[in-house]
């Protein structure tokens, strides 16, 4: 279900709603291609809300054949239980993931919000706007769940090329990134 050429799924974890959201780049253009939330019951046992959210994210992953997926790094929470039911998702999606071959990166919330809005500590309507911007959408998604799923999607588009340039042992990778740019400009 791998693929290149596809758009970078982005993936805000939780278990009532997981927010996703998809976006392809051309050149320094960005599209959605898809957004929304996947929904859970809560009057509905965990192990079959679990089955459920694993069934739509493999559903999502197959349609839409990603060529990575950014995931919402779960950071500590003063809510126990919000922290185990997103890191269950979390988990689910990460699953997902591998069994299509599909990369994953983890991004903080502070990173994404430093690379959509410039400020790493943007509030939720700033993240939003900048989304709505920057993907040239008509208004900004809803729910929000589904605005930070595509603001994980643009951080990982934004920052997949210097991530490959430098990946590899330790400087290798960023030698043969200054290398490409200094032969570039012909120094």
């Amino acid at each position: 279900m791998f693929d290149a050429s596809g758009p970078v799924l982005g993936i805000d974890p939780g278990l009532s709603r997981c927010g996703y959201g998809a976006v392809a780049r051309e050149g320094q253009t960005m599209t959605a291609v898809a957004c929304g939330v996947v929904r859970t019951d809560p009057d509905v046992d965990l192990p079959v809300r679990l089955a459920t959210l694993q069934d739509e994210l493999a559903e999502l992953v197959a349609e839409l054949k990603p060529s990575a997926l950014a995931v919402e790094r779960v950071l500590f929470q003063a809510n126990v239980r919000t922290a185990m039911t997103t890191g269950q998702a979390s988990g689910l999606a990460l699953a997902v993931a591998a069994r299509a071959n599909v990369p994953v990166t983890h991004y903080s919330p502070n990173e994404v919000k430093l690379a959509v809005a410039g400020y790493g500590a943007a509030d939720k309507a700033q993240v939003q706007d900048m989304v709505t911007r920057l993907l040239r959408l008509d208004a900004p998604p809803r729910p929000a769940d589904a605005a930070d799923a595509l603001a994980l999607a643009v951080c990982h588009s934004w920052s997949a090329p210097v991530r490959t340039a430098t990946d590899g042992p330790p400087n290798r990778g960023l030698d043969r990134a200054v290398a490409a740019a200094l032969a570039r400009d012909g120094s």
